[in-house]
């Protein structure tokens, strides 16, 4: 939950998540700076040939737009990850199988968490967007790990089908990031560098 109003909070313009991803909502409170949610309404179907760290980019900055245009004298953040695995983007699986798919296709392999972040507010005219990568590779993990793994976890609506804050770290074998929680799918230390570009007072 967001914490209460403080005296330094009540002067500075509302803070308004662009997602209502239970994650990036959870790791936004640890900042304790009280906020609202709003679900943002954009299409992130990739392009013909676009790239998954431009794909982050590119609906990070939409979702931040979009919740924007309904919230202009707010501070929005919106944030996207994309999972590559050799320059292919890997989405949310959405079901059990796809999930299972994803996860034979990464096993043994390196891949890339892609983690956009951006800040928008239309009344100032600021706009800016971040990117965090997360290098990850994983174990070469047998069949029935992965079938326990997914019937435990169910994590079908994590880029990639990896829920590194729960079970899914006992896929990995290692993790290289400089923005610990974009994993998780928020970059929270790029996340308070823009939000103090955009005014607010942190912590």
């Amino acid at each position: 939950m967001p914490e209460p109003l403080t005296e330094s909070s009540r002067n500075q313009r509302p803070l308004v998540l662009g997602s209502t991803s239970p994650y990036r909502r959870e790791l936004l409170a640890r900042l304790g700076l009280p906020f609202g949610t709003a679900a943002p309404q954009v299409d992130e179907t990739p392009l013909p040939g676009e790239a998954p760290r431009q794909l982050a980019l590119r609906l990070a900055l939409a979702k931040a737009r979009e919740v924007a245009a309904r919230e202009p004298g707010a501070v929005v953040i919106g944030s996207d990850q994309v999972a590559d695995l050799d320059g292919q983007p890997l989405g949310k699986p959405g079901s059990h199988e796809r999930a299972t798919a994803q996860l034979r296709r990464m096993r043994g392999h390196a891949v890339t968490f892609h983690t956009a972040v951006a800040v928008v507010c239309r009344e100032t005219g600021f706009e800016q967007v971040e990117l965090a990568e997360v290098h990850v590779r994983f174990r070469n993990l047998s069949d029935a790990e992965i079938e326990r793994y997914l019937r435990a976890e169910q994590p079908y609506d994590c880029a990639g089908s990896a829920k590194s804050e729960g079970l899914g770290i006992s896929l990995l074998e290692a993790i290289d990031s400089d923005d610990p929680t974009a994993l998780i799918g928020l970059p929270l230390i790029r996340t308070c560098r823009l939000l103090r570009a955009a005014g607010l007072t942190l912590p």
